[in-house]
């Protein structure tokens, strides 16, 4: 009897454990069968947040891969409010160091309990001060942040991208897909502490880098020569344009206003505006360049034909156009040379407006160039329905709207002997080391024949009279023969609908060398005050930049140097410190032509000496106390000398060619950022001879 006792308790005991095993059996079958999704994807949210982050871009290089524009790693700040114990703590210690107020980090921490960005792309202090709350619930993550290390420099080329690293503008919105990377997925899970840690993150894709055409000291010299003509014309606006005409490449282009990409929310909008590619204006007088080119390719037309300019004015459909100055019998060089209206149009009626239409078009006016840029203008032409008074208009450049990309880039088909070729900043796009194959809106097209060669070479020589002897004195160059035009077009008042007296578009576009141009250079200022000519204000601001990079390049000079260059260098450095005309020595400057007799008579100390050796003296000067050590040129190419003295802040003035003879100051000298620095090129002599007795070393 005990013992069906025992039996019968234990099979109440093994009936409820079988029971209760059924019943946890049936339990975690149902959770694995029809709740797991849903637990699972419970647990991973309190044990994981799947973050996305900004994509590491591909760098941008000069044409001698130099770094434009690269992506570096920032700290964000985010949080998980759930885990937050005094919210408004929180968001009162967080504003103190991330100087947002109060209340709109409180908004973040209520728009969401599981993940809500606090700040994203931190500095390096601030995100320490953040690390150093030591708060629950606030995290730190890496993302990748777009740093443009030059600043300023080639901004409106390289343009700038939003916190989400999408490009805005520039090549950084031409070729968003291309250099942005892919979006990246980070994992951040939490331990049984619920404390956060990295959890690993998806492999990450780089997007291509991208190398211009652009050169990084050709485009420091166009924007700090572009920056001082500003500062002295006080112009609106300008813009700068240096080309390599044989390829359509573009070495450098400079705007001004311009800003820093880095903070491109600091600078007005309008800053941000490319207006090489994107501003229209009535091109005026450099215009002519196109009624000249259609009408001697058509042979209606000879450079050394003469018109009667009429003293100055000419009706059309009873228009009265008017000269600049009163011109009477004129060839048609000297048309281009001195700028005549009156002659220009005459040329441009006898070619007539079916013919001249055509030649506008060809030379790419009212199209896109197809720069890979973005925001680029058509320009404006109006459709082939001209009256004789809007041809007469168009010959002198106006009633025509026109881009400074358009414009120099139809200069550089006369310069290169009548190829318009398609411009272009991108030379390749590159990914793990490999150059991809360019697509076909990157793809260099092939040039476009618009004119004869021949008619190419007469422009050249016309162009050239513009220089010598017409409007543009101010663009001749020292040791470089160079062409090109002049442009004074006025602008239209808005209040009137007139043409302003007062305000104008101050231009010159030109090549050198003549015969083998290695640049074409665009210069344009909007409403300069005071002087307000072409000639006047962008012809010099032309030849300070053609020289400078025509020796950069090393291009060889075609003409003797200026001997008055060396002069005009030690008189401005004598001007500086008079004390230098003390210290100053001669110098055998081989090749160079014997300087003027004042170059003598201002080194009294070397009257004697010069009358045997009429050399030019190249001054010495003294330590001008700055911290800059001028190093030691001797040997080295022009453009290696014009690299160290752009990179060292000081001015080159180069002299001659061949390598670095003697140089002022003397290497060692300390100066002060932005001084002359005086670099004679020559061959150097195998041995030193003795020097003559009155020369002092």
């Amino acid at each position: 009897m005990q013992q069906d006792r025992v039996h019968v308790r234990l099979l109440i005991i093994a009936g409820v454990a079988f029971l209760w095993m059924g019943a946890v059996f049936g339990r975690l079958t149902y959770l694995q069968l029809y709740r797991h999704s849903e637990y699972l994807s419970r647990a991973m949210r309190q044990q994981q947040r799947t973050i996305e982050i900004t994509p590491e871009r591909g760098t941008i290089f000069d044409r001698n891969g130099k770094p434009l524009a690269m992506s570096i790693p920032v700290d964000s700040a985010f949080a998980v409010p759930s885990e937050i114990a005094d919210e408004n703590l929180a968001a009162r210690l967080l504003s103190g160091v991330i100087n947002k107020p109060q209340e709109e980090i409180e908004a973040r921490f209520e728009s969401s309990r599981s993940f809500a960005w606090i700040a994203r792309k931190l500095p390096p202090e601030k995100a320490d001060a953040i690390s150093k709350l030591n708060l629950k619930g606030i995290y730190l993550q890496k993302e990748n942040q777009r740093f443009y290390p030059k600043r300023e420099l080639a901004a409106h080329v390289l343009g700038f991208v939003d916190v989400d690293e999408k490009g805005l503008s520039g090549i950084e919105r031409e070729l968003d897909s291309e250099i942005r990377g892919k979006s990246e997925r980070i994992v951040v899970m939490a331990d049984a502490k619920q404390r956060w840690f990295d959890g690993g993150e998806a492999k990450r894709e780089r997007g291509a880098s991208v190398v211009l055409t652009l050169d990084e000291k050709i485009q420091y010299i166009a924007e700090r020569e572009l920056a001082t003509a500003m500062a002295k014309t006080r112009s609106l606006a300008g813009t700068v344009i240096v080309m390599n005409p044989n390829t359509g490449e573009i070495l450098a282009l400079a705007n001004w206003p311009k800003f820093n990409p880095n903070k491109a929310g600091d600078s007005p909008s309008e800053s941000w505006m490319n207006r090489a590619v994107s501003a229209i204006y009535e091109p005026g007088s450099t215009f002519k360049l196109i009624t000249l080119a259609a009408a001697l390719d058509q042979g209606i037309t000879r450079p050394d034909e003469v018109f009667d300019c009429e003293n100055g004015a000419v009706y059309i459909s009873g228009h009265r156009i008017r000269d600049h100055k009163p011109f009477g019998l004129l060839t048609v060089s000297d048309i281009l040379a001195k700028s005549s209206d009156v002659g220009a149009i005459k040329i441009a009626l006898r070619l007539g407006a079916p013919r001249f239409y055509d030649y506008v078009r060809a030379f790419g006016f009212g199209s896109l160039t197809g720069v890979e840029l973005p925001y680029e203008s058509r320009g404006r032409v109006e459709p082939l329905d001209w009256k004789p008074v809007s041809t007469a208009a168009i010959s002198m450049g106006q009633e025509v709207g026109v881009t400074p990309m358009q414009l120099v880039t139809a200069v550089s088909a006369i310069a290169n002997g009548g190829l318009l070729y398609k411009p272009h900043v991108i030379a390749q796009l590159r990914r793990d080391e490999k150059v991809l194959p360019a697509e076909d809106a990157l793809a260099t097209a092939e040039p476009r024949r618009v004119i004869r060669a021949e008619t190419a070479a007469t422009l050249r020589q016309l162009m050239e009279g513009v220089v010598l002897y017409g409007t543009g004195p101010a663009a001749h160059l020292d040791g470089w023969t160079s062409a090109g035009k002049t442009g004074s077009a006025q602008k239209i008042d808005p209040s009137t609908g007139r043409y302003s007296p007062t305000q104008f578009f101050a231009s010159f576009t030109g090549f050198a060398p003549i015969n083998n141009p290695a640049v074409t250079i665009l210069v344009s200022l909007d409403s300069p005050v005071g002087q307000h000519e072409g000639g006047q204000v962008a012809a010099p601001l032309f030849k300070r930049i053609a020289e400078q990079v025509l020796a950069y390049l090393n291009v060889s000079r075609d003409v003797p140097l200026n001997p008055k260059l060396i002069e005009t260098a030690y008189m401005k450095r004598a001007a500086e410190d008079p004390s230098a005309l003390e210290e100053s020595s001669s110098v055998d400057f081989s090749g160079q032509p014997d300087p003027p007799p004042a170059a003598s008579q201002i080194a009294k100390a070397d009257a004697r000496e010069q009358a045997v050796s009429t050399k030019p003296v190249l001054t010495v000067a003294v330590d001008q106390g700055g911290d800059i050590e001028v190093p030691d040129f001797s040997g080295k190419t022009m453009r290696d000398v014009t690299d160290i003295v752009l990179r060292l802040g000081l001015d080159p003035v180069l002299v001659g060619s061949n390598l670095a003879t003697e140089q002022s100051p003397a290497p060692g000298a300390k100066v002060r950022h932005g001084a002359r620095i005086t670099v004679q090129f020559g061959t150097p002599l195998e041995k030193k001879s003795k020097p003559h007795p009155g020369i002092r070393n």
